[in-house]
């Protein structure tokens, strides 16, 4: 059995963060995605996936994410119920996230300015030195060597150079 989900989207509002009575940490968030096609009258929808992301990734989500901040997950499907308060069965779908990767730098929010030399942030953490860092933690692309940020138009795939 597989149960793999792949996400791109946006964050509705900032991750919630807190802690078990164990001490681990836990965010939740929800990820809004763009379907791919459009609806009848011509409008592209989106759903709204709610994330739940433990430990580390946690605090590293709810520290460098916010409302608006594109963002990948990768993880598994999560299917629940609960009673609610009027006594009905209420089921719950969402998204536990192994894998929470950043696609925006942290500077590119409102008030950056690159004009003036500034090097955005790119780490999740804030090591002194780039030779400490975790390497499964250096997994960005600096904007300036991004092969796609040209925007030359659309890029070509045909069915050949997909892996499925």
């Amino acid at each position: 059995m597989i149960n793999r989900v792949v996400l791109v989207g946006r964050l509705t509002k900032d991750p919630d963060l807190r802690y078990t009575p164990s001490g681990a940490a836990v965010a939740r968030f929800t990820l809004a995605v763009n379907r791919t096609f459009s609806n009848a009258q011509g409008e592209k929808e989106t759903d709204f996936i709610n994330c739940t992301v433990w430990r580390k990734q946690a605090e590293n989500t709810a520290n460098f994410l916010k409302k608006g901040s594109l963002a990948g997950v990768e993880g598994r499907i999560q299917t629940g119920s609960y009673e609610g308060q009027d006594g009905k069965r209420v089921y719950t779908t969402e998204v536990v996230a192994d894998s929470v990767q950043f696609l925006e730098p942290k500077s590119s929010g409102a008030g950056a300015d690159r004009s003036q030399g500034q090097q955005p942030s790119y780490q999740q953490n804030q090591s002194p030195s780039p030779s400490q860092q975790n390497p499964s933690q250096q997994n960005y692309t600096r904007v300036d060597q991004d092969p796609f940020s040209s925007g030359s138009g659309p890029i070509e795939v045909s069915d050949d150079d997909l892996p499925f």
